[in-house]
Protein backbone atom coordinates (compact mmCIF):
# COMPACT_ATOMS: atom_id res chain seq x y z
CA UNK A 1 0.00 0.00 0.00
CA UNK A 2 1.50 2.96 -1.13
CA UNK A 3 1.13 6.19 1.11
CA UNK A 4 -0.24 9.72 -0.79
CA UNK A 5 1.54 12.68 0.15
CA UNK A 6 0.13 16.31 0.01
CA UNK A 7 2.34 17.83 -2.27
CA UNK A 8 1.85 21.66 -0.86
CA UNK A 9 3.23 19.85 2.46
CA UNK A 10 6.53 18.23 0.86
CA UNK A 11 9.01 20.23 2.07
CA UNK A 12 11.64 20.23 -0.92
CA UNK A 13 15.67 21.13 -0.69
CA UNK A 14 16.07 24.84 -1.99
CA UNK A 15 17.39 24.76 -6.20
CA UNK A 16 20.89 24.99 -5.21
CA UNK A 17 21.13 27.19 -8.59
CA UNK A 18 18.93 30.14 -7.09
CA UNK A 19 20.31 30.05 -3.27
CA UNK A 20 23.80 31.32 -3.07
CA UNK A 21 23.81 30.90 0.68
CA UNK A 22 20.89 30.85 3.18
CA UNK A 23 23.35 32.42 6.12
CA UNK A 24 23.08 35.40 4.04
CA UNK A 25 21.35 38.85 5.50
CA UNK A 26 18.14 40.07 3.17
CA UNK A 27 17.70 44.04 3.26
CA UNK A 28 16.04 45.42 5.24
CA UNK A 29 11.65 46.32 4.44
CA UNK A 30 10.86 48.98 3.31
CA UNK A 31 9.01 51.32 6.42
CA UNK A 32 4.99 51.40 5.88
CA UNK A 33 3.06 54.36 7.04
CA UNK A 34 0.92 54.17 10.62
CA UNK A 35 -1.55 56.29 9.70
CA UNK A 36 -2.69 59.78 10.80
CA UNK A 37 -1.39 61.01 14.47
CA UNK A 38 -4.58 62.67 15.36
CA UNK A 39 -5.83 59.74 17.33
CA UNK A 40 -2.79 59.60 19.76
CA UNK A 41 -2.71 63.41 19.99
CA UNK A 42 -6.50 63.42 20.86
CA UNK A 43 -5.82 60.49 23.46
CA UNK A 44 -3.15 62.61 25.26
CA UNK A 45 -5.14 65.65 25.37
CA UNK A 46 -8.03 64.06 26.78
CA UNK A 47 -5.74 62.73 28.99
CA UNK A 48 -4.40 65.77 30.17
CA UNK A 49 -7.23 67.54 30.90
CA UNK A 50 -8.80 64.73 32.99
CA UNK A 51 -5.58 64.88 34.67
CA UNK A 52 -5.91 68.28 34.93
CA UNK A 53 -9.21 68.24 36.20
CA UNK A 54 -8.56 65.53 39.08
CA UNK A 55 -5.58 68.00 40.31
CA UNK A 56 -8.03 71.13 40.41
CA UNK A 57 -10.45 68.86 42.47
CA UNK A 58 -7.77 67.49 44.54
CA UNK A 59 -6.19 71.07 45.37
CA UNK A 60 -9.10 72.59 45.95
CA UNK A 61 -10.53 70.21 48.71
CA UNK A 62 -7.40 71.01 50.42
CA UNK A 63 -7.85 74.80 50.50
CA UNK A 64 -9.80 76.72 53.05
CA UNK A 65 -12.82 77.80 52.05
CA UNK A 66 -12.81 82.02 51.94
CA UNK A 67 -16.35 83.99 51.07
CA UNK A 68 -16.46 86.62 48.54
CA UNK A 69 -15.68 89.31 51.27
CA UNK A 70 -12.24 86.92 51.69
CA UNK A 71 -13.56 85.91 55.23
CA UNK A 72 -12.42 82.37 55.62
CA UNK A 73 -15.35 80.36 56.92
CA UNK A 74 -14.28 78.07 60.03
CA UNK A 75 -14.33 74.08 59.56
CA UNK A 76 -16.65 74.18 62.70
CA UNK A 77 -18.79 76.63 61.05
CA UNK A 78 -18.74 74.72 57.24
CA UNK A 79 -19.76 71.38 59.44
CA UNK A 80 -22.68 72.78 61.41
CA UNK A 81 -23.95 74.42 58.24
CA UNK A 82 -23.78 70.64 56.21
CA UNK A 83 -25.21 69.19 59.40
CA UNK A 84 -28.09 71.48 59.40
CA UNK A 85 -28.62 71.06 55.67
CA UNK A 86 -29.07 66.98 56.64
CA UNK A 87 -32.50 67.52 58.19
CA UNK A 88 -34.07 67.86 55.21
CA UNK A 89 -32.76 64.41 54.32
CA UNK A 90 -34.31 62.96 57.48
CA UNK A 91 -37.02 60.74 55.32
CA UNK A 92 -34.35 59.14 53.34
CA UNK A 93 -32.17 57.24 57.05
CA UNK A 94 -29.44 55.94 54.21
CA UNK A 95 -28.62 59.29 52.37
CA UNK A 96 -29.16 61.03 55.85
CA UNK A 97 -26.38 58.95 57.43
CA UNK A 98 -23.89 59.53 53.94
CA UNK A 99 -24.18 63.08 54.37
CA UNK A 100 -23.82 63.44 58.43
CA UNK A 101 -21.07 60.98 58.69
CA UNK A 102 -19.13 63.04 55.37
CA UNK A 103 -19.98 66.05 57.38
CA UNK A 104 -18.04 65.12 60.45
CA UNK A 105 -15.10 63.33 58.48
CA UNK A 106 -14.64 66.72 56.36
CA UNK A 107 -14.63 68.39 59.55
CA UNK A 108 -12.14 66.19 61.32
CA UNK A 109 -9.63 66.34 58.30
CA UNK A 110 -10.14 70.16 57.77
CA UNK A 111 -10.01 71.06 61.82
CA UNK A 112 -7.40 68.11 62.63
CA UNK A 113 -5.71 67.16 59.34
CA UNK A 114 -6.88 63.71 59.77
CA UNK A 115 -7.06 61.61 56.53
CA UNK A 116 -10.83 60.31 57.63
CA UNK A 117 -12.69 60.86 54.31
CA UNK A 118 -10.53 59.07 52.33
CA UNK A 119 -10.49 56.22 54.36
CA UNK A 120 -12.64 53.28 55.40
CA UNK A 121 -13.92 53.73 58.90
CA UNK A 122 -11.57 50.51 60.17
CA UNK A 123 -8.76 52.74 58.51
CA UNK A 124 -10.11 55.92 60.20
CA UNK A 125 -10.44 54.62 64.01
CA UNK A 126 -7.00 53.02 63.81
CA UNK A 127 -5.31 56.70 62.94
CA UNK A 128 -7.87 57.75 65.48
CA UNK A 129 -6.75 55.83 68.57
CA UNK A 130 -2.97 56.64 67.55
CA UNK A 131 -3.66 60.65 67.73
CA UNK A 132 -3.91 62.94 71.02
CA UNK A 133 -5.64 65.62 69.31
CA UNK A 134 -9.03 64.40 70.68
CA UNK A 135 -9.65 62.83 73.82
CA UNK A 136 -10.58 59.35 74.47
CA UNK A 137 -14.02 59.96 75.37
CA UNK A 138 -14.86 61.86 72.15
CA UNK A 139 -12.65 59.25 70.36
CA UNK A 140 -14.93 56.46 71.74
CA UNK A 141 -17.92 58.79 70.52
CA UNK A 142 -16.68 58.96 66.64
CA UNK A 143 -16.04 55.07 66.86
CA UNK A 144 -19.77 54.65 67.94
CA UNK A 145 -21.34 57.31 65.84
CA UNK A 146 -19.31 56.30 61.88
CA UNK A 147 -20.34 52.34 63.07
CA UNK A 148 -24.11 53.46 63.76
CA UNK A 149 -23.78 55.31 60.08
CA UNK A 150 -22.16 52.23 58.88
CA UNK A 151 -24.92 49.67 60.16
CA UNK A 152 -27.54 52.57 57.94
CA UNK A 153 -25.20 52.16 55.24
CA UNK A 154 -23.93 48.91 55.06
CA UNK A 155 -26.18 46.69 56.71
CA UNK A 156 -29.89 48.35 55.58
CA UNK A 157 -30.52 49.18 59.48
CA UNK A 158 -33.71 51.24 59.23
CA UNK A 159 -33.46 53.90 62.26
CA UNK A 160 -36.08 55.75 63.73
CA UNK A 161 -36.56 59.73 63.27
CA UNK A 162 -35.92 60.19 67.04
CA UNK A 163 -32.92 58.19 66.78
CA UNK A 164 -31.54 60.03 63.29
CA UNK A 165 -32.02 62.95 65.28
CA UNK A 166 -29.86 62.12 67.85
CA UNK A 167 -27.21 61.06 65.38
CA UNK A 168 -27.35 64.98 64.07
CA UNK A 169 -27.24 66.45 67.85
CA UNK A 170 -24.42 64.28 69.15
CA UNK A 171 -22.41 65.22 65.61
CA UNK A 172 -23.17 68.87 66.56
CA UNK A 173 -22.40 68.45 70.17
CA UNK A 174 -19.05 66.79 68.99
CA UNK A 175 -18.66 70.08 66.01
CA UNK A 176 -19.40 72.22 69.58
CA UNK A 177 -16.42 70.26 72.09
CA UNK A 178 -13.65 70.42 69.72
CA UNK A 179 -14.40 73.41 67.63
CA UNK A 180 -11.77 75.55 69.76
CA UNK A 181 -9.72 72.60 70.82
CA UNK A 182 -6.27 73.97 70.48
CA UNK A 183 -3.86 72.04 68.72
CA UNK A 184 -0.21 71.50 70.14
CA UNK A 185 2.17 71.34 66.78
CA UNK A 186 3.85 68.46 69.16
CA UNK A 187 1.11 66.62 69.49
CA UNK A 188 0.21 66.84 65.54
CA UNK A 189 3.46 65.69 64.37
CA UNK A 190 2.68 62.33 66.10
CA UNK A 191 0.23 61.39 64.49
Amino acid sequence: MALKTNSALVIQPPNQGTATNSMELRPAKPLEPIGSPWPFIFAGLVFSIILGVLIWKWWNKKRTLVTKSGVVIPPHRRAKDRLNRALQLLADPYTFCTVVSEAIRIYLEERFSLHAPDRTTEEFLHELHKTNLINELQKEFLEDFLRRCDMVKFAQHEPTEPELLELLESALRLVDETQSVEINPTTQAES
